[in-house]
């Protein structure tokens, strides 16, 4: 009884804990766009790409509605492509690549429906860096592609931070 008395009040304090620290898991803390801008038109070359679907899924998940039409919408949002490089960064003994650093960035501006704009070119980038096993050269092509799913990710959410600031710096103070 009293064991597990103890293990409850050491989950509680945990929690209380983290809780207190400021700790949230990655992509919990809700970005709080203002209501005029909620309402979206995405204007991209290739709507059907894992970027625009990452990208429509990450503002949908904040609360952003995708308009059908440009005239239903507030802001149409233009969406450039997601470019993807990787240059090495270190070499090993034998020359070969022992270090990548893989770049994706994309972007992208506001506009209103009738065309003026809101939000010029913005571009947002993700960097991350890998180490390479030549010797494994599948499991490190899995790695880049997990890698880029990732980045797709973080790519999104920083869009979306960037919009949601600049949105808040634009709303008339109560």
């Amino acid at each position: 009884m009293q064991r597990r008395l103890a293990s409850t009040l050491i989950v509680l304090c945990a929690a209380a804990l983290l809780a207190g620290c400021g700790f949230q898991l990655r992509g919990a803390g809700g970005t709080s766009v203002p209501e005029e801008w909620r309402s979206l038109f995405l204007v991209t070359s290739n709507p059907n790409s894992e970027f625009s679907r990452e990208v429509k899924l990450r503002f949908a998940n904040a609360g952003i509605q995708w308009a059908e039409a440009r005239d239903e919408a507030n802001f149409l949002m233009v969406l450039g492509p997601e470019r993807f490089s990787q240059r090495n960064l270190s070499l090993d003994a034998d020359t070969r690549a022992a270090e990548f650093e893989l770049t994706m960035r994309s972007t992208f501006s506001l506009n209103s429906v009738n065309g003026q704009s809101v939000m010029p070119d913005t571009t947002a980038t993700v960097i991350k860096q890998m180490e390479n096993d030549p010797q494994n050269v599948v499991g490190k092509a899995e790695e880049v592609r997990i890698l880029k799913a990732e980045m797709r990710s973080e790519l999104s959410q920083q869009i979306l931070r960037r919009i949601a600031f600049f949105a808040a710096s634009q709303a008339p103070e109560a």
